[in-house]
């Protein structure tokens, strides 16, 4: 892993990581389903016209159709849908330490339900993450943390490893810019008719807003992606998850710089053993060279 590597990894995890915090502002001041799906259909065309200079097809096999779909459903729709929602009473920095744990619920639901071997080090890095997030819930439940939304986060959670276990490695044979980007244009069609039967269109105008939408449509929802397929083409998608590793830290350290969001000492400790965690099971996976999804 070469220094170019090293900096691609960096900064794909505070893309992602700075997601949540964007996403806090925007369901502050505009309902939050429509929003995420306006920001998917500009997402996702801005993806397939990239895609499409870049020679690639929407002539997909079987298999990509169906993880297509599925992750359009799941991931855009559920996933992000759920968060979007539940981020109106979550603040950014817990919705992004559950999400973080996206590695581990992947690892731990290959070796429950596929029956995956998991090496001695994965299995202590599962337990230790575990052990971190039951911290870090502990410590906000007293704190005042709005249970449903907890529930909703860990939901949409649960929906996105679903779907990763189901299309694992469906996404190979090439096009991948374009499928993520027919991803997101599902995502928005899945979102669209709740968006309209639930919410009422008021929107708090700022330019806080725009800033903060304009980020994350074009940043965590489409510079990410191609900053992870460059790193996946370079390392390998193995050695790319290990920059997961970094999600709690980053994800918490954003929302307290930006949204001056509190950090407890059980906060520090509960995100050190979470990323501990992910980070050993990563490593876990890669001397076991098994397949690894972004996240």
């Amino acid at each position: 892993m070469d220094i170019r590597a090293i900096l691609g990894g960096l900064a794909f995890a505070v893309m992602w990581s700075s997601a949540f915090t964007a996403a806090r502002v925007i369901v502050a001041a505009a309902p939050p389903l429509s929003a995420l799906s306006l920001r998917f259909l500009i997402s996702g065309l801005l993806g397939v016209a990239v895609a499409y200079a870049l020679g690639q097809t929407w002539r997909l096999t079987p298999a990509q159709w169906r993880a297509t779909i599925i992750f359009g459903i799941c991931q855009n729709g559920l996933y992000l849908g759920l968060y979007f929602i539940a981020m109106q009473t979550v603040e950014a920095s817990l919705a992004a330490i559950i999400a973080s744990t996206m590695p581990l619920m992947v690892a731990l639901a290959g070796w429950a339900l596929l029956g995956e071997r998991m090496r001695p080090l994965g299995v202590a890095g599962l337990i230790a993450g575990f052990v971190g997030v039951t911290l870090i819930m502990g410590a906000r439940f007293q704190g005042g943390a709005d249970p449903v939304g907890v529930a909703l986060c860990v939901i949409g959670m649960i929906s996105l490893t679903a779907a990763t276990m189901m299309v694992r490695g469906a996404t190979s044979g090439g096009n991948f810019l374009m499928i993520v980007g027919l991803q997101m244009l599902v995502g928005c069609v899945v979102l669209a008719l709740p968006a309209a039967m639930l919410e009422t269109l008021e929107i708090d105008w700022s330019w806080k807003l725009v800033g903060a939408y304009v980020y994350a449509t074009l940043v965590p929802g489409l510079a990410a992606t191609l900053s992870w397929v460059w790193l996946v083409n370079r390392i390998g998608a193995v050695k790319a998850a290990t920059f997961h590793f970094l999600n709690p830290f980053l994800g918490v350290a954003i929302a307290a710089v930006f949204l001056g969001e509190a950090l407890g000492p059980l906060d520090v400790v509960g995100v050190s053993i979470i990323a501990g965690g992910i980070l050993a099971v990563q490593l876990s996976r890669q001397k076991a060279g098994a397949p690894v999804q972004p996240g």
